[in-house]
């Protein structure tokens, strides 16, 4: 029942809000959710706790997705006490008004913190994606909570073919290039920590809990961590007023697919999902933009796109040019600008004019072009 996960993302099979538990000597619980469904929380993990009470509430993420409940645990566990990093204490303070200064344990880089038969030991992950992130291992059971990374859009109870299918990929990348992708940097340090951990499951706080074949959540979180090209194929963004831009769109589509281009990903930004065309502009090798000049300059719907790849460090891509105009074409050249902000971008030649419709010498230009796309 949510429809927008952050106040912008289209979430039409909802959301994941996942809290663990440990049972040892002491039991650990691993977050709590967002402020909407602590009703739900609180009864399932009194359910799950039967008449034994937690020892410790781990808070890895402080975002109120994850934290909403901590007053509300704390309140109910009055003996409990509260797990964090420094960081995460002083936002403590900010969101809620508390300090639980003779509650709290205060940890970092390498603590450790026994339970009985096993250990939870933290890994720091500044921007992994706030900077009061706090991972955790935990080395007996080879389980790692990985806080908001390794999650996707979508409920759990929702079946997408099972997480092994293929079908995870799709909204993992969604919603890590739109919500992680800016820290490239910082996730590829934290991937470097992880590479050294023997690890059997990974827990995320959100979407399901993954047991098998880890090698390849891992291997696309290093892709995308170093803006690599995830599948070789084109990405289309187009926009226009009268259909003549779409025209254009469609017709290179189809001829990059007759000139061997292995996939064609082909977005509207005045329709489609905009955070789709994101990710597709990073899945991709190769990212071609088409707008009809508005204003002159580009039409505001891609003026926004090219402003969310560039505020995501947008970089290591070829681009392509694609532009309409009836009188004074200019979209092409303000295209161009925006995306001379972001790190090696390529820029592909030739470089299309339309001049209002399609003409025998644009549909030229055009099958020119995708045939220096696809060499």
């Amino acid at each position: 029942d949510i429809d927008l996960f952050e106040g912008q993302y289209a979430v039409p099979e909802g959301m994941a809000y996942n809290s663990y538990v440990i049972f040892d000597e002491d039991i650990a619980v691993m977050d709590t959710v967002d402020a909407r469904f602590g009703d739900v929380w609180m009864a399932n993990l009194t359910a799950a706790l039967g008449k034994r009470e937690p020892a410790y509430l781990v808070v890895q993420h402080m975002e109120p997705d994850h934290s909403a409940n901590i007053t509300r645990f704390m309140d109910a566990f009055p003996e409990a006490r509260m797990v964090a990093s420094a960081k995460a204490f002083e936002m403590l303070a900010n969101f809620y008004g508390v300090d639980y200064a003779e509650r709290r344990v205060v940890v970092k880089e390498g603590s450790e913190l026994a339970l009985g038969e096993r250990t939870l030991r933290f890994i720091a992950a500044p921007m992994v994606h706030w900077p009061e992130v706090m991972m955790t291992y935990c080395p007996e059971e080879r389980v790692f909570f990985s806080a908001d990374a390794f999650g996707k859009f979508g409920a759990n109870d929702v079946d997408h073919g099972g997480v092994e299918a293929g079908d995870w990929a799709c909204e993992a990348r969604r919603y890590y290039f739109g919500i992680v992708g800016k820290f490239g940097k910082q996730v590829s340090a934290l991937l470097k920590k992880v590479a050294g951990l023997d690890i059997r499951i990974i827990c995320p706080l959100h979407g399901p809990v993954l047991s098998e074949n880890l090698g390849y959540y891992l291997d696309l979180y290093t892709t995308w961590a170093a803006y690599g090209v995830e599948t070789p194929g084109v990405a289309i963004a187009y926009c226009g007023v009268y259909g003549h831009t779409k025209e254009a769109a469609l017709l290179l589509a189809e001829e990059l697919k007759a000139a061997g281009c292995p996939k064609v990903a082909v977005s509207d930004l005045a329709r489609d999902d905009m955070a789709e065309a994101v990710e597709d502009a990073f899945r991709y090798g190769t990212l071609v933009c088409m707008s009809t000049t508005y204003n002159n300059d580009m039409f505001p719907f891609m003026k926004t796109f090219i402003d969310h790849l560039a505020d995501h460090a947008y970089q290591n891509r070829t681009v392509a040019l694609v532009e309409n105009g009836s009188w004074a074409p200019n979209a092409a050249k303000a295209m161009r600008a925006k995306f001379e902000t972001c790190k090696d971008i390529t820029f592909a030649e030739p470089v299309v004019t339309i001049k209002s419709a399609l003409d025998d010498e644009s549909r030229a230009a055009i099958r020119e072009l995708a045939k220096a796309l696809v060499r």
